[in-house]
């Protein structure tokens, strides 16, 4: 964590003539120019971004913002999370039908995945 130390009440160093800081006989003085306090201020932290790297790339990138635009964000992010629940439903359902296990079922969407890249769905 970062902090930024903001020191005051120094001038020309400590204030004090080198001789007499080495020597150590002025311990007053020296007592005088260190701060009593030291402010710190809090550390400028930005907020976490959750962005999608592809977006924009997809095939059909130019349908989905012109709907996101048109029915706005808040309802386009109600029908996308249902559209990806019943397309889980549907690659569950696939993978019950073929007797895939999980590890399978894993591996299937993994060359999906790479199918559609290969064939250009996928950024």
């Amino acid at each position: 964590m970062a902090a930024t130390v903001y020191a005051t009440g120094f001038k020309d160093g400590l204030g004090l003539s080198s001789s007499s800081f080495m020597a150590g006989e002025d311990y007053t003085a020296l007592a005088r120019a260190v701060p009593t306090q030291v402010r710190m201020a809090h550390p400028v932290r930005s907020r976490p971004m959750m962005k999608n790297v592809n977006e924009g790339k997809g095939l059909f990138a130019p349908i989905v913002v012109v709907t996101r635009n048109v029915i706005g964000k808040k309802t386009f992010n109600q029908l996308r999370g249902k559209a990806i629940a019943l397309h889980s439903q549907v690659i569950n359902e696939f993978c019950k039908s073929i007797g895939a296990d999980n590890k399978q079922r894993q591996g299937l969407i993994r060359l999906a995945k790479k199918n559609g890249e290969k064939l250009g769905f996928l950024a």
